[in-house]
């Protein structure tokens, strides 16, 4: 029978519940440790009294044991943060459905007396097997997971396995490394060729950011973007790379290539006022038309409600700029929204191309994204194509230009020019025989 409290009092406080992170430890194989923050409750305090916040947070923990009623250990770590231990669970999907489902839960407001309160929450979690367990880094990963999804403003939560290295030192050194790194150009671009499925030519790139890291060697963007986040120093990362890549597309034309370059761009660049001043500064430095880039969105940035957004949208078309929605069909489409988007190119999920050939779902999910290509006048991109088989069936479909390891991994700009210069796809190679 679920227990609901009368007072905070007798909610397990911090060392209770840690010891019941060390009795799970005992008893299960495998378990997740959840720190859950409500954001803003000290306005609360503030605004409406101990007496009353006290009252709202004591709501709060009853409601987050009753959606957790299934053997799970609960307890109050601080003021404001509580703890969940899950046992037996070994997937973090499975921790991402909880968070989900806990968010969802939270938009119904909390009334008391003439009073509503509408929670919100930052979460970190932990996961890993109970061999070899250690409680102080168990609980200490899951308060740097706690603290890296208060960091971030855009996704409330981060989950850290113990199978993972220790990255709390880690991600100091990176964070510190990071400002060094533009000032002493250990930054590159790598470049994922775009291919004419039918031709087999390369018609544009993907530009992917990579960090020459002097003791870690080459990092991939993961943890270079989180140090960037960390320091506020997003927008500087977003405006070297753009004009690198006005740099290397001239160093391209050079060569006698002309092709088109997508970067990807961050929430934090949309609520930048400095973002079409800066690509307007770039035009005009290099002497470059805006519509040979292309800006890559995620689907949920480019579906955004922000009248900020749009109007960064907007202004971007209108200087020639193509607009490109990523990963569509990975999250949540919004239809009606995508309807009223001006933009270039839908690249669908690569999860789709990916299992193409074992579920017929997936081709029809390609299918409609076609559809809604031919209707909106846009490009559909393939990405992650990794077999003749996928291309096969994506010409079938009518998909006209794709990316993917079955033609080549990202490269540094000289591997890119090299291979556009070669006969590995576009000359008349076993390969691009073997692809036609």
């Amino acid at each position: 029978m679920t227990r609901l409290h009368q007072s905070l009092a007798t909610i397990p406080n911090r060392y209770a519940f840690i010891d019941s992170i060390d009795k799970s430890a005992n008893e299960f194989d495998h378990f997740a440790l959840m720190l859950v923050d409500i954001v803003r409750f000290s306005d609360v305090t503030t605004s409406l009294g101990i007496r009353v916040a006290d009252r709202f947070l004591l709501e709060v923990a009853n409601r987050i044991i009753l959606l957790f009623d299934d053997g799970a250990y609960f307890g109050r770590i601080s003021g404001d943060v509580f703890g969940i231990v899950f046992p037996n669970i070994t997937q973090t999907q499975d921790l991402q459905d909880h968070f989900d489902y806990l968010v969802e839960h939270f938009k119904t407001p909390l009334h008391l007396d003439n009073h509503a309160f509408i929670a919100d929450f930052n979460v970190g979690a932990v996961c890993g097997a109970t061999s070899s367990f250690d409680l102080t880094a168990f609980v200490s990963r899951a308060e740097a997971a706690l603290k890296l999804a208060k960091e971030n403003k855009y996704q409330n939560f981060h989950i850290i396995s113990m199978a993972d290295k220790a990255e709390t030192g880690h991600n100091l050194a990176l964070k510190a490394d990071l400002k060094r790194a533009l000032l002493e150009n250990e930054l590159e671009l790598y470049y994922q060729p775009q291919i004419d499925l039918q031709t087999l030519k390369i018609v544009g790139a993907e530009c992917l950011l990579r960090w020459n890291h002097p003791t870690e060697g080459v990092l991939f963007p993961g943890p270079l973007i989180e140090a960037a986040e960390s320091y506020n120093m997003m927008n500087e990362l977003a405006y070297w790379t753009f004009e690198q890549a006005f740099i290397n597309m001239i160093r391209m034309d050079r060569q006698g290539m002309n092709v088109s370059l997508s970067v990807n761009i961050s929430p934090t660049q949309l609520y930048d006022s400095k973002l079409i001043p800066t690509l307007q500064f770039l035009r005009d430095k290099y002497n470059l038309s805006l519509s040979r880039f292309e800006l890559e969105l995620t689907e949920d940035v480019a579906l955004s409600n922000s009248l900020l957004v749009k109007k960064q949208l907007s202004e971007l078309s209108s200087l020639g700029v193509n607009i490109a929605v990523d990963d569509f069909g990975k999250g949540y489409s919004n239809l009606a929204y995508i309807r009223a988007l001006e933009i270039h190119s839908l690249k669908v999920d690569k999860t789709f191309v990916m299992e193409l050939t074992t579920n017929n779902v997936n081709k029809a999910i390609i299918q409609a994204a076609m559809m809604i290509g031919e209707a909106k006048q846009c490009e559909v991109i393939a990405e992650g194509i990794e077999t003749i088989e996928q291309l096969h069936i994506l010409r079938d479909i009518g998909i006209k230009v794709g990316q993917g390891y079955l033609f080549s991994r990202a490269l540094p700009l000289q591997g890119f020019i090299q291979l556009a210069a070669s006969d590995i796809i576009v000359g008349d190679s076993p390969l691009r025989r073997k692809l036609i």
